[in-house]
């Protein structure tokens, strides 16, 4: 049985990609395929590495059930193009930044996250570090209806015929 490999890319891995990162772990261990999926988050950006997500995002999460203290900010490396299947960008900006680092047999796996949502037109999960609480909670619901949309199609593409 071959593992499905996830990494959620925003810019400094703190507050947008953790919160993806751990709200879609949750989902994948409500599943029951935790032993399936292999997930990770990093930034395009060294600003944080080693550091806890923003304690507004753990408290978004914290109050909706999801701890993420566990998590500590990375940077993405070259490595990372090998070992994930989906790389999924936040923003626009990330999104190209992923696809300048990568080679171009590597840029199918570069989408942008919210591209597996239906609930929302947004396109872009916006950064909420200079804003207030409303912005994590918008995040958090953005994340977590992308996160769905996302398990919903490995389920299909990947565990379907097992």
């Amino acid at each position: 049985m071959s593992k499905v490999s996830v990494l959620f890319v925003c810019l400094g891995n703190i507050c947008r990609s953790p919160t993806a990162h751990a709200v879609f772990r949750k989902m994948v261990r409500d599943e029951g395929f935790e032993d399936r999926i292999d997930i990770d988050s990093a930034g395009t950006a060294a600003y944080h590495i080693g550091k806890h997500p923003d304690t507004r995002s753990m408290q978004t999460a914290r109050d909706r059930g999801i701890e993420m203290l566990d998590l500590r900010a990375r940077k993405v490396d070259f490595g990372d193009f090998y070992q994930y299947d989906y790389i999924l960008a936040m923003d626009d900006e990330n999104y190209h930044n992923l696809l300048d680092m990568a080679l171009p047999e590597h840029h199918q796996k570069i989408q942008m996250f919210l591209d597996y949502t239906q609930d929302y037109e947004e396109r872009e999960v916006p950064d909420p570090y200079y804003g207030g609480a409303q912005g994590f909670e918008h995040v958090f619901d953005l994340v977590d209806s992308a996160s769905e949309g996302l398990l919903k199609h490995i389920k299909e593409q990947h565990f379907s015929r097992s």
